[in-house]
Parts: C-alpha cells; sequence; structure tokens
C-alpha cells in the first residue's frame, strides 16, 4: 500500500473498531510506541479524537474491515481526515503471536500502516453498498428457500411420500404436492406449515426481484448489467449481483488478481524443486464465488445463442458480443476436455468458473 502523505512528517493512526468502542493507537513522526485511547463510537467522541491529531492534512487514519461497515470511514472522510479500510486477511501475523487485545490490535494496525505494509479494500458509494445489499438479501432468500425445500422433501421421505414424476420443484412436482394429503392431523399441520413458510420464502424472493429490476437500467451499475448479460449463465440479476460486489473492476491489474479475489485459485505449497498445488483457496469474496460457479454449469451444453441472450445482447457493442461468442467457445469446449478426464465434475466447474472470471475481468477492463 502506497501512502499519499510522507511517513516522516505523518501522524498514523490505527482503529480497533467494535460496537461497543473503539480503540485507538497514534503514532506521531518519529515515535516509537503509540498513545493509546478508548472511546465510545459516537460522533462527538471521534470528532475529539480527530481534533487532537493536529493538522489533518498530515494524518492517515485506518482500521480493519468488519461488522462495522464503512460508515466510520465516510464520517472521517467528511471530516477531512484520510481514512483507508484495511483487509484483514492480509494483515502480516507474528507466527509466535499468542496475545490479542484491542490495543495490542489498534498498535500493532497502526505500525504496519506507518511501515506500508496493509492492503486497503475499496470503499464503495452509499449508493453501490445499498444495491449489493438488496443483491445479498436475494441471495440469502435463495439460499433459505433451498434449506425449506430441502426440509419439506426429507418430511415427505421419512413417510415414505415420493415424488417420481420428474424433477423437483417443476410446475408439475408443484401439483403432486398440492395433492398430497395425510390420515394424521398433527402430519397434516407440519406439511402445511412447511407449504405455507415455502410460499411465503417464494414471495419474499419475488418481491426482492421486483425491487431489483430499477436498477438494471438505472443505477451505478447499469452498463456493467448490459455487459455482463451478455455471457452465457450471467442472467441480469447475476449480473447487477457480480458488478455491486466488485465495483471496480479496474482495481485488479490482472485477470489472475481477479480470480484469486474470487478464491478461485489453487493453494500452493512449493518449496526449493518441489512443487504441489492444492485445493482452491476459498479466500476473498464469496459471493462472487457462488455466482460464478452457478454461471459455470451452464457450459456444459454446445455452443448457443439463445433468444434470452440474443435479447440481451441487443443492447450491446459489436465488440462485447464477439467476446461473449468466443468465451463461451473456448469454456464450453474446456468442460468438455476436462469432463473426459477428471472424476469429479464440481472441479470441471471449479476450473470452468475462474476462466469465466478471467472472461468477465477483460471484458469489464476492455476499452
Amino acid at each position: 500500500m502506497s501512502h499519499r502523505l510522507s511517513q516522516s512528517s505523518t501522524t498514523f493512526v490505527g482503529l480497533d473498531v467494535h460496537k461497543s468502542s473503539i480503540t485507538s493507537a497514534v503514532l506521531t513522526p518519529g515515535a516509537e510506541s503509540s498513545v493509546i485511547d478508548r472511546f465510545f463510537p459516537d460522533e462527538p467522541s471521534i470528532k475529539r479524537l480527530v481534533k487532537g491529531l493536529g493538522d489533518l492534512r498530515k494524518v492517515a487514519v485506518c482500521y480493519e474491515a468488519g461488522p462495522t461497515g464503512y460508515a466510520l470511514a465516510r464520517l472521517l472522510e467528511q471530516m477531512g481526515v484520510s481514512c483507508e479500510v484495511i483487509a484483514p486477511s492480509l494483515i502480516p501475523m507474528a507466527a509466535g503471536a499468542r496475545v490479542k487485545t484491542d490495543r495490542r490490535d489498534a498498535c500493532r494496525v497502526a505500525e504496519l500502516y506507518r511501515a506500508g505494509q496493509l492492503t486497503a479494500v475499496r470503499i464503495p458509494s452509499v449508493a453501490e453498498e445499498a444495491i449489493r445489499d438488496l443483491c445479498r438479501t436475494r441471495s440469502d432468500l435463495v439460499t433459505d428457500r433451498t434449506r425449506a425445500r430441502h426440509r419439506l422433501v426429507k418430511f415427505l421421505l421419512r413417510h415414505n411420500v415420493v415424488f417420481r414424476d420428474g424433477t423437483h420443484w417443476t410446475m408439475r412436482h408443484e401439483t403432486w404436492l398440492a395433492k398430497v394429503r395425510f390420515d394424521d392431523e398433527a402430519l397434516t399441520r407440519t406439511y402445511t406449515r412447511y407449504r405455507s413458510v415455502l410460499s411465503a420464502l417464494d414471495a419474499e424472493l419475488a418481491a426482492v426481484e421486483s425491487d431489483l429490476k430499477c436498477y438494471l437500467e438505472h443505477g451505478p451499475f447499469a452498463g456493467a448489467v448490459a455487459r455482463l448479460g451478455c455471457y452465457r449463465g450471467v442472467t441480469e440479476l447475476g449480473a447487477l449481483a457480480l458488478a455491486a460486489e466488485v465495483g471496480d473492476w479496474t482495481r485488479f491489474p490482472r485477470a489472475t488478481s481477479f480470480m484469486g479475489f474470487c478464491g478461485l485459485t489453487p493453494a500452493e505449497y512449493s518449496s526449493g524443486e518441489r512443487t504441489k498445488r492444492g485445493r482452491i483457496t476459498k479466500t476473498g469474496n464469496v459471493h462472487l464465488r457462488t455466482a460464478l460457479v452457478e454461471s459455470a454449469w451452464s457450459y456444459q451444453h454446445r455452443p448457443a445463442t439463445g433468444a434470452v441472450i440474443r435479447q440481451r445482447q441487443a443492447r450491446a457493442s459489436d465488440e462485447t458480443i464477439a467476446r461473449a461468442w468466443a468465451a463461451q467457445v473456448h469454456l464450453t469446449a474446456k468442460f468438455r476436455r476436462l469432463s473426459a478426464t477428471k472424476s469429479s465434475r464440481n472441479i470441471v466447474v471449479t476450473a470452468v468458473a475462474r476462466e469465466l472470471a478471467g472472461f468477465l475481468w477483460a471484458e469489464m477492463t476492455a476499452a
């Protein structure tokens, strides 16, 4: 991480932020140890901290990303203080460190910040974060609905009521569910409750998707949705979720950097002449990784451009359409080639998802 200010004249402040307290460690220019303070995380207390820092043009503040979000960083920026939010997983850790306190964390962050050894995350705008939260709401509802469906099916299986006329959750399956009856009243009530929970989740999911539709063509991610939606397996709502999670695609200098951010690159344990690679790291953004893996399954079929994709491509440039087709040809061939040699389809789809991430990065960083 590069500082905009000179280290010799800058006051570096490390914050350890919690719901009910903030611990600050202030490193003044030339100081070997930090000045520690602890205060309540409200605006008056933060203003008192800022007031005691002197010339704000020579102050740099940082804290770890966490459940408290970006509100503190935005407040400090409004006060004229340079503030960065740090990626916790990339903070260097001493191998023998066994004591962890708020004071130690604040001091360590301040010292590493001054040494330039921390990596900052991108702080989204308020509008970007709001759309991202709405997309994550939809993702949570999809997960809840899947769990509710599993509970219902397993309940029926325990009582030897099994649907054998096709795929679950089709119109035929829904018609069959409506006809299921039990002789015991307790079982009837249980079945009714499971069905009502599932119906409520379906309604909530439909409502959230309706709320999201207005952001497909308007808002900060409309352009990204139009381009990402040209790619096979990326629906319009999926494109919006991808764009909202990434924000600024140009912050990744290479496709491999973006793949690593998604946690789709293999772990590696190499030393000397020995090279050993393991499973994917699963670090970074889990929402991106999940969406890319789901999209990658569509490349198991032969290359084709259906009516839905053609409709989305009507708004795109010829260059984007050409890149989307090249990606489809390459990824379907890769899926077919790996399927012939790998015993696990999950390995295949993960490899395809990793390359799909590279194609999407190339699309969003193309001129």
